[in-house]
């Protein structure tokens, strides 16, 4: 299989396990599972593709820690996005 595709798919797993971990944690923020999981997916997969070409230290440290560094980064950005949009959802009535 491709290197490439191996690492989108190791982005969207990691993107997608970091959403669910950020619900998890802070419940009260939590979008539910399915929405975490794709706001987790796509915010993975666009973080481990783009903040390394954004910060090229990172880069540098990805490329040495192969689909590791891959899956802890997807993880880390899949976890700020569904974050960010839960503190960003208005509070129930």
């Amino acid at each position: 299989m491709d290197p490439a595709m191996i690492s989108w798919i190791i982005s969207l797993i990691s993107g997608g396990a970091g959403g669910n971990v950020a619900g998890a944690i802070l419940k009260d923020k939590s979008l539910g599972p399915i929405v975490n999981s794709v706001l987790g997916m796509i915010g993975g997969a666009a973080g481990g593709q783009l903040l390394p070409t954004l910060i090229p230290q990172l880069l540098e440290l990805l490329q040495k820690s192969g689909y590791l560094g891959n899956a802890g980064t997807s993880a880390i950005i899949g976890a700020i996005i569904p974050l960010i949009i839960g503190l960003l959802k208005p509070k129930k009535a």
